[in-house]
């Protein structure tokens, strides 16, 4: 059974407000990951490691000179069927929320899940996806 979407619409705004598309449905996936660039996927989540590291280390990363051409995110616990379909396109991950997509061409190229979130903070998190972005982004 989902979230109740009153607990987690705070959770979501963090993302949409910092520039993030919110995919809602599988076919809302299936258009935007399939689309030319790089692309920066958010597995959403209410988990404390979202909340703490997460999501203000996703944010801290687009303070860069080399951003992904399109950020997207999904929501676990909340849009199951989409948060499905997103994980079929992280070919070789297990399901992992809150987790870190950074996908080229509809192509994974880059993973950070949940146990490298985990204790990671904000800045640690920032970093690593900064220098992803500068060696994959133009």
């Amino acid at each position: 059974m989902p979230y109740d979407p009153l607990i987690v619409q705070p959770m979501r705004e963090e993302l949409t407000s910092a520039g993030f598309t919110e995919l809602r449905s599988p076919e809302d996936v299936d258009a935007a990951i399939t689309s030319s660039g790089i692309s920066l996927i958010v597995v959403n989540s209410v988990c404390g490691c979202a909340a703490g590291g997460a999501r203000p280390g996703v944010k801290m990363s687009l303070d860069n000179t080399k951003k992904p051409d399109h950020l997207f995110t999904v929501f676990a616990g909340q849009d199951l069927e989409a948060t499905s379909k997103a994980r079929e396109y992280f070919k070789g991950q297990p399901p992992s929320s809150p987790a870190i997509a950074l996908m080229k061409d509809g192509e994974l190229i880059g993973f950070m899940p949940r146990h490298a979130i985990e204790g990671a903070s904000p800045d640690m998190i920032s970093s690593a996806l900064k220098k992803a972005f500068d060696e994959v982004c133009s």
